[in-house]
């Protein structure tokens, strides 16, 4: 597979989490109570919220906005001083870090909702985490390494 075909699939991957993030984040936030969605909050069990606006919010911009950024950062490759200061992989562009980070990020939403759902799983939920696996493995793959390592190093 060539690399344009291999980023391209990347930046797609970023960019259906983006907009499912953000879909499902609007709606948390639309519909606090989760009537719009047809969970109620009493499906939860030791929920720190009293509605699903927080985590509508929390949804809506680290698994929703921050990808659909990731995705301009990773075509433009623009350098930022701040975005470095978080970047563990020196050699790697600071965006290609980002989105290892945001597949963490989706892994441990998933973990969370988990926790609080006590047991019961979704077929969602195994679907996201996957996901968030393919995500780490394409970006992971030795044409896209190359692509986002820093040069002048």
């Amino acid at each position: 597979m060539k690399i344009k075909s291999v980023r391209n699939l990347f930046l797609i991957l970023l960019g259906l989490l983006s907009i499912g993030a953000i879909g499902g984040g609007a709606v948390l936030i639309i519909s606090p109570s989760g009537e719009l969605i047809g969970i109620p909050l009493s499906e939860y069990r030791n929920l720190p919220f009293n509605s699903y606006l927080i985590p509508g919010i929390i949804l809506f911009s680290v698994l929703g906005i921050i990808p659909a950024l990731l995705i301009i950062a990773l075509i433009k490759k623009p350098t930022s001083k701040f975005a470095e200061r978080f970047n563990v992989f020196i050699d790697m562009h600071w965006s290609w870090t980002y989105s290892i980070y945001v597949a963490f990020a989706l892994i441990g939403w998933i973990h969370i909702q988990l926790i609080f759902l006590q047991g019961v799983v979704h077929w969602l939920h195994t679907f996201y985490m996957f996901y968030a696996i393919l995500i780490i493995t394409v970006a992971l793959l030795p044409g896209i390494r190359n692509h986002y390592r820093k040069k002048n190093l």
